[in-house]
């Protein structure tokens, strides 16, 4: 088995942007999904710091601070992550490569950039949409109960933005509930892409272990048994499959309610052990989307495009009342 280094430790092969007051710093954006909406002049147009109020803190961690911000002129509300000048370089360098690639997305099911810009004393701010009701994780935390309904309603919008990203040769490596953000409609929208890469080549290799390792699938902790050319784009669709099961169970699918994930018993179940299942009590048709999330062997996993078709969304339209 391959040797399992720390989950932090970053392999970030992708040349960063470079800032520069005499260049664009980011390149032109992709082709919008066929279901995106016109963006709104408010969206389009330039933002600086000096234009947002903040209202309060929504949360902390990785390096920075993030601020529901109000735009002073037009009143609309954003996002607005702020990393610290102080933070560590590898933190810095996640957040440019978060910036180039949500720059480069049109997607009704990514979250949108509105504008970044450098703050006196170094820090960096990213004003992005704002998602009224948080991350599916606070959600589950607040004791929502995910139905099969209901999870059938995130699930599509989270495939869509994932077949969207596939097809722009974009792996997010780092999807779970706390990276799904959700407003009052339940419209859900992937986002930090502080570890995603940008496949160059059809046979890119993706052997890292950047992520969060509790939903990293068996192929990126165990190369030796599944060769370092894996398809990366499969391994979001496990992290996808064991997210679902999370939320519909309660807790995280390997772990009995209330523990701790310990990273080499994870590690040792997630690549020897056999993938969690749903109860009985679940459809059939629920238990069969999450068996073709998490096959153990990437190559029998579904794709997104696949998995759009599955008959777990048979009942597609009453979804939208959900």
């Amino acid at each position: 088995m391959a040797i399992v280094r720390d989950r932090r430790h970053l392999n970030l092969r992708l040349p960063l942007p470079e800032a520069s007051e005499h260049r664009p710093r980011f390149p032109l954006p992709l082709p919008s999904s066929t279901t995106t909406t016109n963006t709104s002049a408010a969206a389009t147009t330039a933002i600086s710091s000096a234009d947002l109020e903040k209202i309060h803190v929504l949360g902390h961690g990785n390096g920075g601070t993030v601020y529901k911000v109000r735009h002073k002129h037009t009143s609309a509300i954003y996002a607005l992550k702020v990393i610290h000048g102080d933070s560590d370089p590898a933190v810095r360098r996640q957040v440019l490569r978060e910036v180039s690639i949500l720059r480069l997305t049109d997607s009704p099911h990514v979250i949108k950039c509105h504008g970044v810009f450098d703050i006196p004393g170094g820090d960096i701010a990213i004003c992005m949409e704002y998602m009224d009701m948080g991350t599916l994780e606070t959600l589950l935390r607040d004791g929502v109960v995910f139905t099969e309904r209901l999870l059938a309603k995130i699930c599509l919008q989270v495939l869509s933005g994932l077949q969207y990203l596939h097809s722009h040769k974009i792996i997010h490596r780092d999807l779970k509930p706390s990276n799904i953000l959700v407003d009052q409609n339940m419209q859900v929208k992937i986002s930090d892409f502080g570890v995603s890469k940008i496949m160059q080549r059809t046979l890119d290799p993706c052997n890292s272990y950047v992520g969060t390792c509790a939903y990293m699938s068996p192929e990126r902790f165990d190369q030796d048994t599944y060769g370092a050319n894996y398809d990366g784009y499969a391994g979001d669709i496990w992290s996808l499959g064991l997210a679902v099961l999370e939320l519909y169970l309660g807790h995280f699918p390997y772990l009995p309610p209330g523990e701790r994930p310990d990273w080499s018993t994870l590690m040792c179940a997630i690549c020897f052990g056999e993938p969690p299942t749903l109860p009985e009590s679940a459809s059939e048709n629920f238990r069969s989307f999450i068996e073709c999330c998490l096959q153990k062997d990437w190559s029998k996993r579904w794709s997104a495009t696949q998995l759009l078709s599955h008959p777990f969304f048979s009942n597609v339209e009453d979804l939208k009342s959900v």
